[in-house]
């Protein structure tokens, strides 16, 4: 069973009307109502150590008010477990790993690689007429200086396993860089009449309006056409399909001689030369920009795969661990790596062994 100090408490207590609020007048499932109350109870109470039993749930709003008391603010009440069944759960805070972090490398034209981490506010390069500068917020910003800027001139930003960034283009356009990603650009951003970008990993993009040139992001052979929208693209290599996730706007989404228009929230799956559009998950999608993993009945190996990108960590499982398996609930990723894991061992589904920068995944 786990404790909590007074700020932790005040913490959940704040999570909980937050919630509270945002779902105000929504029907919860009348079965889960009286455990809702409880937890509250005992929260409000001082009650230190909080029984949380596993239920069923039906309602989005039930598992965004139940499972953000649970798991967002990083306490963990483990489910009925007695103080003898931990010793499994040991292992994993043997060896901790902090969470990633705000940094990534920029590849001039010329080939000269700047590590953004370790530069100092203010401009940091000049290029093809166009200024590049580190912001105050410590994301990356392209102007046009001046003159004609040249648009043979290429950049890539690219972040490692447990990096992020943002960059500003040229036009306005905001980029947000998940781990183990890159964006390839001109430097200019406008080429052939069009703004161009290639993307590997994951990014969120805010796109600046400009009906004279479209935006359009290349990723492993799938071409995503737009004016000025909101979406997401994760092209992980590792990853089953290109999911490319619309959150405001329209988008067009390009696979060989396949052509297909989303709309606000739905997604398109791209895989093996084919587009497949579904009602989109957008606690999913946009997890990583909120600063949480959001594993809320997902597939266990999905889950890991995010977790390894943003501890730089390789993951290792046993047989009897099955492809279907899934698990539930909102993790922080402001966490470290032992919390992380203990969140999700509470189930008593699996059991992780850390060794290094190696996780064993165990049933």
């Amino acid at each position: 069973m786990g404790t909590c100090s007074a700020q932790e408490k005040a913490s959940v207590e704040g999570w909980y009307n937050n919630y509270a609020a945002k779902y105000a007048g929504q029907p919860l499932d009348e079965d889960l109502e009286p455990e809702i109350q409880s937890i509250w109870t005992n929260i409000q109470a001082g009650n230190q150590r909080v029984k949380i039993v596993r239920f069923k749930y039906k309602k989005y709003a039930v598992a965004a008010a139940v499972a953000t008391i649970i798991v967002g603010a990083g306490l963990f009440y483990f489910n009925g477990k007695q103080e003898s069944e931990k010793p499994a759960m040991d292992a994993v805070a043997t060896t901790d790993i902090a969470p990633g972090k705000v940094g990534a490398t920029l590849t001039l034209a010329n080939g000269k690689q700047i590590r953004l981490t370790d530069a100092h506010y203010g401009e940091i390069a000049k290029e093809a007429g166009v200024a590049i500068t580190k912001s105050a917020g410590g994301h990356l910003v392209y102007e046009i200086d001046g003159s004609m800027a040249e648009t043979n001139k290429t950049n890539i930003l690219s972040t490692s396993n447990g990096e992020t960034y943002q960059i500003k283009l040229p036009d306005g356009t905001l980029v947000w860089l998940n781990a183990a990603s890159s964006l390839t650009y001109a430097t200019a951003l406008i080429k052939d009449g069009m703004r161009k970008v290639k993307l590997s990993g994951e990014a969120y993009f805010q796109v600046a309006r400009d009906k004279t040139h479209p935006f359009i992001v290349q990723s492993n052979g799938q071409e995503v056409e737009v004016l000025g929208t909101h979406f997401n693209i994760n092209a992980y290599e590792d990853e089953p399909a290109i999911a490319t996730t619309l959150v405001e706007g329209s988008v067009k989404v390009t696979v060989g001689s396949l052509r297909q228009m989303l709309k606000p929230g739905e997604q398109a799956e791209s895989r093996r030369g084919s587009i497949k559009v579904v009602p989109a998950n957008m606690e999913k999608v946009t997890d990583w920009r909120n600063g949480e993993f959001y594993v809320n009945h997902i597939n266990l190996k999905v889950a890991m795969r995010k977790i390894a990108r943003w501890y730089d960590v390789e993951v290792i499982y046993n047989s009897s661990v099955p492809d279907d398996m899934q698990i539930g609930g909102w993790v922080s990723r402001n966490e470290r790596l032992s919390s992380v894991l203990k969140s999700i061992e509470a189930a008593g589904i699996v059991h992780f062994k850390v060794d290094g920068r190696k996780i064993y995944v165990n049933k």
